[in-house]
């Protein structure tokens, strides 16, 4: 066997030695990509879908009624959608249906009263009312109940700063009138003072512009006031 059949033999079997860590590398990465197999499956969600009342008609939306209804949170929005666009009129109207006490028909007249220009009395008692069956509330509804009540909250709270405005406005405003009253006697007193000065520089003034009556003199005696005669005087004989 000379050296070239030698060479022959030996250098495939080289490359081929040679290739071993390409293959292997090339294995590595097969094994990577390929999920494992005890890897877990990602998590499922649970389906669990609402009902959407967007399409539902006003008129039809206060007369549903069940669990998967008054469950809802989205029900609510609706109604509290519908309530929006009625009279203050039709609110109370409708309102007066749902008396029974219940917590749903409650929160329904809550949510229809709400805008119909109640009194902050009325509003104050309605939201105590609904508070005393805040526990029967389910957990799907209660967030947003808890947002209608903030809003109630906040509408007792301005009416408050109404009623205090008010009143500070109408204690301004009698303070006002009492200052103008007080204007109005002082005005009169300066009035009458000056009217007095004026009379009093008048009289003064006559007083000084005055003359005296004649050449009338205090030293000169008058013709009744003839002086007695000296009794040294000689007076004559009477025939």
């Amino acid at each position: 066997m000379n050296m070239r059949h030698i060479f022959q033999r030996l250098l495939p079997r080289r490359l081929w030695l040679a290739g071993l860590p390409c293959l292997a590398l090339l294995g590595c990465v097969q094994n990577h990509n390929k999920p494992a197999i005890d890897t877990p499956t990602e998590e499922k969600i649970p389906v669990y879908q609402l009902a959407d009342y967007l399409s539902t008609e006003c008129s039809d939306i206060w007369a549903l009624q069940g669990k998967s209804t008054e469950t809802n949170p989205l029900y609510w929005l609706r109604a509290m959608d519908c309530a929006d666009r009625l009279m203050p009129a039709q609110s109370r109207q409708q309102a007066r249906q749902y008396d029974d006490g219940s917590w749903q028909n409650t929160f329904k007249q809550g949510i229809l009263l709400a805008d119909a220009k109640i009194t902050p009395y009325e509003r104050r008692q309605l939201v105590a009312r609904i508070d005393a069956l805040s526990t029967e509330i389910p957990a799907q509804v209660r967030p947003l109940y808890q947002l209608w009540r903030d809003g109630q909250a906040l509408q007792l709270q301005l009416a408050e700063e109404r009623q205090r405005y008010g009143k500070l406005q109408q204690s301004s405003d009698s303070e006002l009138d009492t200052l103008r009253q007080q204007h109005h006697v002082l005005q009169q007193q300066l009035e009458l003072t000056t009217r007095k000065l004026e009379n009093l520089t008048d009289i003064e003034r006559q007083l000084s512009t005055r003359k005296p009556a004649g050449n009338f003199s205090p030293d000169t005696p008058h013709e009744s006031e003839k002086p007695e005669p000296s009794t040294h005087e000689v007076t004559p004989d009477e025939p």
